[in-house]
């Protein structure tokens, strides 16, 4: 499909039920992304930096307005259609790992190369995961792996299947300053190896924001400041 644009708000809203009423959260939203760029979201606490994600990721529905990912208006897609959708086409990277217990490293990649059609998810989530420096961890479970550990997986979970968009919220969040930084080295490599893929990240780190093509900074749920293509 022929789109110039990773994603395309118009005019987004959304509002979250509270115990007193409906919560604006985000306000008149227009952005554009070009394929291929990176960006961070910055902005303080509160912001709508993660929210704003999770629209683009097709995690949270808009309240209003059109939410066009890679070509397609995700807009009023069902949960199942937005599943589809997501599959092999957006990887998502979240500070808590999200990794599934009961599975090894290899099973956690490999699941997600299986929903997405890869016919040798085994021998890709090995191959990713040696990438990774984590060849011999394939085998064990994410307890028993440290948290550095278990985010390099939670990667190569989220790039094994070469998506043309990456999310990371917040990637570094739970890990000291060395792990972090390697792991946003591994991200950032790894998204560039990728031909055309676009990656998205929100970030606290000015430093980190500064390694993106473009920073647009959240301020009460709208855009204050976008710097870059």
């Amino acid at each position: 499909m022929d789109y110039k644009f990773a994603i395309d708000l118009q005019n987004v809203h959304l509002s979250l039920e509270g115990n007193a009423g409906p919560v604006g959260i985000l306000h008149s939203i227009d952005l554009q992304i070009t394929q291929g760029r990176s960006c961070a979201l910055v902005g303080p606490s509160g912001s709508g930096k993660s929210s704003l994600l999770m629209v683009m990721a097709g995690l949270e529905q808009a309240t209003s307005g059109r939410v066009t990912v890679l070509g397609e208006d995700i807009s009023a897609m069902s949960e199942a259609e937005l599943a589809r959708f997501r599959r092999g086409r957006v990887g998502v990277v979240f500070q808590s790992f999200h990794l599934i217990p009961s599975m090894t490293a290899l099973q956690n990649v490999a699941t997600a190369l299986e929903l997405a059609g890869e016919p040798n998810p085994l021998d890709r989530a090995r191959e990713k995961l040696t990438a990774l420096g984590l060849g011999h961890r394939c085998d064990h479970f994410p307890k028993q792996m440290s948290g550095g550990e278990q985010q390099r997986v939670a990667l190569a979970r989220a790039l094994a299947p070469n998506p043309k968009l990456v999310f990371a919220d917040e990637p570094t969040g739970n890990l000291d300053a060395a792990t972090g930084a390697s792991i946003v080295d591994s991200l950032f490599t790894l998204a560039h190896e990728q031909a055309d893929t676009t990656l998205i990240l929100v970030t606290h780190d000015l430093d980190l924001a500064r390694r993106c093509d473009r920073i647009i900074d959240l301020h009460d749920g709208k855009i204050s400041e976008s710097n870059g293509a």
